[in-house]
């Protein structure tokens, strides 16, 4: 189906994450576990005009929808997106990621000498913050910040 310059083949049953900071479709991806040996049919859209943010990906995944823990991981390196849930070609849900005030066990801490990346037993835990550019991650136990690359960093 051609829709305003772009080919895009419609889904069944699945889930369509839009709004994706454009340049992040492949780490939504490796967020989703999603790679050459998958069998579904996945679409990725990267650096797509939009008004509200500029430019943007979108990533369409045939017959699946997404966990909140997915959900969680993506909301860390796309805070604009909105995931729609589509059963029978038609959007049955759709909402806005939602950057938690802190989350725990889905980060690794950047610092080595941090008491979360020792053998202790401590998991890892960060407050979030919201800034212009994106998130940025500050662990509560060493103070490390993280502000790029987090996908590198998710557990």
């Amino acid at each position: 189906m051609k829709r305003n310059g772009l080919y895009v083949r419609p889904i069944q049953n699945g889930t369509v994450i839009d709004h994706i900071t454009a340049g992040q479709a492949l780490s939504v991806l490796r967020i989703l576990g999603i790679d050459r040996t998958t069998t579904g049919v996945v679409s990725a859209v990267m650096n797509v005009p939009s008004k509200t943010i500029g430019t943007k990906d979108i990533v369409k995944i045939e017959g699946r929808e997404l966990k909140p823990s997915e959900v969680d991981k993506i909301a860390l390196i796309a805070p604009s997106a909105s995931i729609n849930i589509i059963r029978k070609y038609n959007v049955a849900g759709k909402y806005k990621v939602d950057i938690p005030d802190a989350i725990k066990g889905v980060v690794r801490c950047a610092n080595p000498n941090c008491i979360s990346n020792t053998r202790e037993p401590v998991m890892s835990r960060f407050t979030t913050e919201k800034q212009k550019t994106g998130v940025q991650l500050r662990c509560i136990y060493c103070e490390r910040v993280i502000a790029e690359n987090i996908v590198e960093h998710l557990l």
